[in-house]
């Protein structure tokens, strides 16, 4: 097993200068937040531990034992009547040592009018995006724990269809003594397996994540500072001729700048009231500057909020993140132990699991 994620992890290291980071990316919903934690915390974070099996979907090196037969059920609610579901479960396998975990997201994009080049209605057609997924961890030593998830994607627009293969690969460090934790994940490394009608290949949105996160010793308070797209520096996208004719400022044009830099990260923190309340804040900065109209701000664009309350054995989570024009988007979600409920657990037991 530690000899497959090494190789794992040294054929992504060989991608990465091998990926086309440039122009169209297919599959772009996967760069889409699960889980209401993930979606308060910015939307990108690798180092935050919790068990919360959400965030493991993200990062399959958060998968821990703790995250046995737990499920998360997630419902998101978009613009323009786009629902999103999300459905994850974990299992630990106590002889091997390992947990597992699965899941799927479906996105839902309602029924869209089909036309012609004339703008003529032939009929209608329900588009859909969906992709389900297996994930493992293992611990190595104390401190480190390891993971990889393959998934399998799919995408029809009407006569339009195309599904590819991905894979992701985490690890976390985590000091409990030191109120320190880190973490580094590979994700949406794959390809498309059939294209869309006669279209080209395309690139899925690969992302090199980075991040860490510290709890302070003294206050129930902890900070995640995690970098996006961390292969490439220049991640902004230009329309110079949209610049021009608005009298944009191109800061493509600068050589080096500080904000091509803080484009990268994301911050969050997060506040423990007690074992049973937690409080989530995030703020995405390429989120914003890519929501900005121009140079000037717009509200609170890039910004993320959330909330989590432990109701009995359940675990009740919802998060807002904020968009264009002071919009948001809402995010539910639950997580269950089904072993509390169900028995599962010792069922589990006489089955040697």
């Amino acid at each position: 097993m530690r000899l497959y994620f090494t190789i794992l992890f040294l054929f992504s290291a060989g991608l990465l200068t091998a990926q086309t980071l440039g122009g169209q990316s297919v599959f772009n919903f996967l760069k889409l937040s699960n889980t209401p934690q993930l979606t308060a915390l910015g939307g990108v974070n690798v180092s935050q531990t919790s068990n919360d099996i959400g965030l493991a979907f993200n990062n399959p090196a958060q998968l821990r034992p703790e995250m046995h037969t737990q499920l998360n059920v997630v419902f998101n609610d978009y613009y323009a009547g786009i629902k999103v579901y999300h459905l994850s479960c974990g299992f630990h396998h106590k002889k091997i040592n390992t947990s597992f975990g699965g899941g799927i997201s479906y996105f839902d994009y309602g029924n869209v009018s089909e036309t012609d080049a004339s703008g003529n209605i032939l009929g209608r057609f329900s588009p859909r995006d969906w992709a389900i997924q297996l994930s493992a961890s293992r611990q190595y030593l104390e401190r480190w724990n390891y993971g990889m998830t393959v998934k399998f994607i799919n995408s029809s627009y009407s006569q339009y269809k195309s599904n590819g293969i991905a894979f992701d690969a985490g690890v976390i460090y985590t000091d409990s003594s030191k109120l320190f934790s880190a973490g580094v994940l590979v994700k949406n490394l794959g390809f498309q397996i059939k294209k869309y009608a006669d279209a080209q290949a395309e690139e899925l949105p690969f992302d090199l994540q980075l991040g860490a996160t510290i709890k302070l010793r003294n206050a129930p308070l902890a900070f995640s500072l995690t970098s996006q797209r961390s292969n490439r520096f220049n991640i902004r996208y230009e329309d110079t001729l949209f610049n021009i004719e608005n009298n944009f400022t191109n800061s493509n044009q600068q050589k080096f700048s500080f904000g091509k830099l803080t484009d990268h990260l994301v911050f969050a923190a997060t506040v423990f009231i007690n074992s049973n309340i937690e409080a989530m804040a995030g703020y995405n900065f390429l989120r914003r500057r890519e929501l900005n109209i121009g140079n000037s701000g717009n509200g609170l664009n890039g910004f993320s909020l959330g909330a989590g309350v432990k109701l009995g054995k359940l675990w009740f989570r919802y998060a807002r993140s904020y968009f264009q024009s002071n919009t948001a988007l809402n995010q539910i979600g639950l997580n269950i132990q089904l072993n509390q409920y169900f028995g599962l657990g010792k069922w589990g037991e006489k089955m040697g699991w």
